[in-house]
């Protein structure tokens, strides 16, 4: 029997935020067309449907949840996450606008991108099994069962662009990105094998997306 870490008993070392309240027809107009504070069109990186572009490092956010979403943009203006495009994006941001923005990709429907080819072994067995031998737990334990996140901390994986999933664990291992709760994603990728960030990346990359319906754990 595979070990798991607790995830509700990590979920109650994280402070509960509050309910994003945005509107995603505002949030449309934003994303097609910025504002006129300086925030620039999201569709030009992300696309109209959030699918992203893999091939320029922008991720997936059609069906992430608005609450994840706001709380990166807002990490973004604050500065405890860096991105040098981002970041005066975000700043450009009212609150109510970026509760909006988020409310507009997080009720896009993915598509389903995922590859036909089989996943790395490894990568499979990293993600739902973890790595006990070098105390890494699997990825479900936290990010929910197919990796589909659970809201608002632990975003979905599944569908997302194996290349950013990469990316942003080489960031968590490196140190240049802490925004988590508690340093979680820091001790977890400093454990892992360049090998074991490309085959769980590839991994999750090649399950479908799905949008959780409302009111159901993401």
């Amino acid at each position: 029997m595979s070990r798991r870490f607790p995830t509700l008993f990590l979920l109650g070392l994280i402070p509960t935020s509050a309910l994003a309240l945005g509107n995603a027809d505002a949030g449309k107009r934003i994303v097609m067309q910025g504002n006129d504070q300086g925030t620039t069109a999201c569709v030009s990186c992300h696309g109209a449907d959030g699918e992203g572009n893999p091939a320029a490092g922008f991720p997936r956010l059609a069906g992430l949840s608005d609450k994840y979403l706001s709380k990166q943009l807002r990490d973004y203006r604050q500065g405890t996450r860096s991105n040098p495009v981002m970041q005066p994006i975000a700043a450009a941001l009212e609150q109510q606008q970026l509760l909006d923005v988020a409310a507009y990709y997080a009720g896009q429907v993915p598509t389903n991108t995922a590859d036909d080819a089989a996943p790395p072994d490894g990568g499979r067995k990293l993600a739902l099994r973890g790595d006990w031998d070098n105390t890494i737990p699997a990825c479900v334990s936290c990010h929910g069962p197919g990796g589909h996140g659970v809201d608002p901390y632990f975003p979905a994986l599944a569908g997302q662009h194996a290349s950013y999933i990469q990316s942003q664990l080489e960031a968590w291992r490196k140190g240049s990105r802490h925004n988590d709760t508690n340093d979680l994603m820091r001790v977890v990728a400093e454990r892992l094998s360049q090998t074991q960030i490309q085959a769980v990346s590839e991994y999750f990359a090649a399950q479908p997306a799905v949008k959780p319906a409302p009111g159901a754990e993401q």
